[in-house]
């Protein structure tokens, strides 16, 4: 029994004697003491008002001294309206490290304890230009909720799903054709991505040319848009690739080797993977068979021009596009033939796509349109949807180019922290390998670390200046932090000084050490509460404080130089237990934590 179903137990019984009528713990509301006020864990008074009837001044009183009588890990208690806030003992915290401080995976549970899978898709790019700061943010939230779902006990598979096929690919495709004169990734000195993101951008330069062009000549803006002689081209290219057609479909599989290639290059920089990746070509075959089987049962209707629609009219929505009048596929296509594939392959209990709010929409659609054909698990589905990254200047635009490619800001950000480094001289005794390796987990640190402390519904605006400082609430400071008790035990083991098996209880923690022990303690509820929010930004704000009041304890107290045996002992067991919660706190992020900085 833990202490908040001991402190439940023993408040059921306070209740009960009070009232003389049997009272349940599971009505009890426990919750953290807010930081204003001095306190551990705090009883919500208020509900009991009704039972007890006195006011919740006078009960939270009475209370507390049941509770201070029969419960040696309550010391004291204060009451601040209709809230009881208990207090800890000192020694209530030495049995806390005592019982944590040979577990090496303390907070963390272990994957596929819960028997539930979890499909986790996240990254979801298009062949059709290379990964940017947007596609960052999307597989850092992906990759990080995959960890912490797979620490709180979730069987956890990673997906993703490649968008290789449609109007946008066939742009790029097109555009190599009229432009590209047989060059090639290797011929251009270029990642085969961004070569082939190139050649998008010149096929919408292009296409705004002609717009403007038959815009000139008199046609309305709509009549351009549709009918400029590019836009028929693709569209044209897109119905003979679904036909089949030899010619295209070689320089499809051509240019998407080269963004296959590009991407796994990207993919390993930044430090993500997968375990199963699904490809939209296949997929929309599924979709499209899935739609074709609905038309016949009646569940989707086909207007005049051979349009096929879902009604959704009466779930408050409006009617969706599923096939085209051309037989070609939408997105809703591919991601119905996608859900069923999946749902076959892994039986999941939850699917979790991480995907952008400006598909909020889509995806509200998606499952609304399983459900009506039949597919009873769409109501696991969940949309994780996250706001969009920006920069100081503005927002990014893929179609003009205007946009921080993935690998050219991994890049900087490790030529940053080399150059930070090279200022502050404190790895001049590695070897050129090792500060190499340094200055890349603390560059990619910095960046998934600022992406990841804000809540994912939020936007950001990156600066990448900001997110590499060494102090503050960043990657690197908790870095610092990590690196700087390695060396404490480093130095430890250099004079024969071992942290104990056990504590014993002749030295009590003071303020600095109790309020770090205390942070400790809370890294099971917050990994457990980033799993049933889908928020990372729980584990990273809370590993920020963690390194803060660490900081603030080794600044004003020694460890290795304390002379009584006892406060060293417990101070070393502290230490050692931070430095365990830094690194699996971080590793929950996707966050590599250096040795020496």
């Amino acid at each position: 029994m833990n202490t908040e179903q001991k402190i439940k137990k023993v408040l059921e019984e306070a209740v009960t004697s009070l009232t003389g009528k049997p009272y349940s713990a599971g009505k009890i509301l426990l919750q953290e003491t807010r930081k204003e006020f001095e306190g551990d864990l705090t009883v919500v008074v208020f509900p009991l008002v009704k039972e007890i009837r006195k006011s919740p001044v006078e009960i939270g009183k009475l209370l507390g001294d049941y509770l201070v009588s029969h419960l040696s890990e309550i010391d004291r208690y204060n009451v601040v309206n209709g809230f009881l806030n208990l207090v800890f003992t000192g020694s209530y915290w030495v049995d806390f490290l005592n019982c944590v401080n040979n577990d090496t995976n303390y907070g963390m549970l272990k994957s596929g304890d819960k028997k539930e899978t979890v499909v986790i898709e996240y990254s979801s790019p298009n062949t059709n230009k290379p990964l940017h700061l947007g596609h960052i943010r999307n597989n850092l939230i992906g990759y990080s909720l995959s960890r912490i779902m797979a620490a709180d006990g979730y069987k956890v598979v990673k997906t993703n799903i490649v968008n290789d096929r449609g109007i946008h690919i066939c742009k790029s495709m097109l555009a190599w054709q009229k432009w590209g004169n047989g060059i090639t990734p290797e011929k251009a000195g270029k990642k085969g991505d961004f070569l082939v993101g190139d050649f998008y951008v010149r096929f919408e330069k292009e296409y705004r040319l002609q717009v403007q062009e038959m815009m000139n000549r008199g046609a309305s803006k709509e009549e351009a848009v549709k009918n400029a002689p590019l836009l028929l081209e693709a569209q044209g290219m897109l119905r003979r690739w679904e036909a089949g057609d030899p010619e295209v479909i070689r320089i499809w599989k051509m240019m998407n080797q080269w963004v296959y290639d590009g991407f796994d290059v990207t993919y390993k920089n930044l430090g993500v993977d997968f375990d199963k990746i699904y490809y939209e070509s296949d997929t929309y075959r599924i979709g499209k068979q899935i739609v074709l089987d609905a038309l016949e049962k009646g569940l989707v209707y086909k207007k005049e021009d051979g349009s096929v629609w879902a009604d959704l009219r009466e779930d408050g929505l409006d009617e969706k596009l599923l096939l085209r009048a051309d037989g070609t596929a939408v997105y809703m296509t591919q991601d119905l033939g996608t859900a069923t594939l999946r749902y076959e392959d892994y039986h999941f209990s939850r699917h979790i796509y991480v995907v952008g709010n400006e598909q909020n929409y889509h995806f509200q659609v998606l499952k609304i349109v399983l459900k009506k054909l039949g597919y009873e698990w769409a109501d696991r589905l969940m949309h994780l949807s996250y706001g969009m990254v920006e920069l100081p200047e503005g927002k990014m635009k893929s179609r003009e180019g205007k946009v921080v490619d993935a690998d050219d800001l991994i890049a900087g950000m490790i030529e940053t922290a080399r150059e930070m480094g090279k200022e502050l001289g404190k790895l001049d005794a590695l070897a050129d390998n090792e500060k190499d390796e340094v200055f890349r987990k603390i560059g990619l640190g910095a960046l998934k670390y600022f992406i990841l402390k804000i809540d994912p519904k939020k936007n950001i605006v990156f600066n990448p200046q900001e997110s590499i400082d060494f102090n503050g609430n960043t990657g690197p400071f908790i870095q610092y932090t990590y690196a700087r008790i390695c060396s404490v035990f480093r130095k430890g083991e250099e004079r024969g000084i071992a942290v104990p098996e056990k504590l014993a209880e002749n030295y009590l923690p003071n303020e600095k050490e109790t309020l770090l022990i205390r942070l400790l303690a809370k890294f099971p509820r917050v990994r457990k509460d980033a799993a049933a929010s889908y928020n990372p930004a729980l584990v990273a704000n809370y590993t920020y404080e963690v390194a803060k009041a660490f900081n603030q304890f080794y600044h004003d107290y020694s460890i290795l130089n304390e002379e009584n045996a006892d406060v060293r002992n417990l101070r070393l067991v502290m230490t050692r237990k931070t430095g365990e919660v830094l690194y699996h706190a971080m590793y929950l992020l996707g966050i590599e934590m250096p040795e020496r900085m």
